[in-house]
């Protein structure tokens, strides 16, 4: 999910206040890393992945709010024959606490702290990579931030740990560096590291981003092999956010941006923009 107040932000949304939105994120690729191989394949010609979501933030005190992500996803591929899929993915909710926040020489420091399940919302299978819609693992993810800002220049940086579930597939043997005669699939753990600086303001937000997501094990596509669910998948991506509030319709705002990949290791070098429209319903009793 990204737009303002999202899991891997310092933004805190009130007590007794609700943010909703919708979101448009469109993904394509051409080239990928087979491996360390970087090439094109004329099976799947473009990529594009589009994923439409609705999502909600609700303050449970100032410091605490809770989240939820509800992405429906759709795959196609420009050539070859793979078919495209299509369907609800997975279903993500998200603790996110505020602990500690100090005044530090003319600006402010903060900490944060995260708590996200996720849960495939449909019978989607995970084993026709690239057209798959996702991996169908249950997962269970852990983040810490912190975030320093003078006025409204600002810089954060987070870390994350992710424990996925094993998965079942549709066969009952399969090979990845050797002979394995199970539908079970053991899904590698992951980390990612972020960092982020830009403006902040109650009306205008900018940002640019860095990320570096690793796999915790896995193994490497084979030559002109299909990828599958457990393949190693690393990337180092850039990218930037913007989000606009207006000032004659209090509580809406609109929200858009980017990302690339810039190295990988068995994944997309993907193209990413997004769009969303988010409105702030207020629960209490102060105005």
């Amino acid at each position: 999910m990204v737009s303002a107040q999202t899991d891997a932000d310092a933004l805190m949304i009130p007590k007794n206040f609700y943010c909703a939105g919708a979101l448009f994120t469109n993904n394509t690729w051409k080239n990928y890393w087979e491996g360390t191989f970087k090439r094109d394949n004329g099976n799947i010609g473009t990529l594009t992945t589009n994923t439409y979501s609705v999502f909600g933030n609700y303050g449970i005190f100032n410091n605490l709010d809770v989240l939820f992500n509800v992405p429906y996803v759709t795959t196609n591929a420009s050539a070859g024959t793979l078919k495209g899929q299509k369907g609800f993915q997975d279903l993500s909710l998200t603790l996110k606490w505020e602990p500690y926040k100090t005044k530090i020489g003319t600006g402010v420091f903060s900490t944060y702290a995260f708590l996200q399940g996720s849960t495939p919302l449909s019978n989607y299978q995970p084993d026709f990579q690239p057209m798959s819609i996702g991996l169908h693992s249950e997962a269970v993810a852990v983040r810490a931030l912190v975030n320093y800002q003078i006025s409204g220049f600002f810089l954060s940086a987070s870390g994350q740990y992710i424990r996925r579930n094993d998965i079942t597939i549709d066969r009952t043997s399969y090979y990845t560096t050797y002979l394995i005669n199970s539908n079970r699939v053991d899904i590698p753990n992951a980390n990612n590291y972020m960092l982020s600086t830009g403006y902040r303001s109650p009306q205008f937000n900018a940002q640019f981003m860095f990320e570096q997501f690793t796999t915790l094990g896995g193994f490497d596509i084979r030559k002109n092999d299909m990828p599958f669910p457990s393949n190693t998948m690393n990337y180092s991506e850039a990218g930037v956010l913007f989000k606009y509030s207006f000032d004659r319709v209090a509580g809406l705002e609109l929200t858009a941006g980017g990302n690339y990949i810039l190295n990988g290791r068995n994944v997309g070098q993907s193209t990413t923009i997004y769009g969303g429209v988010l409105y702030l319903f207020n629960f209490s009793k102060t105005k």
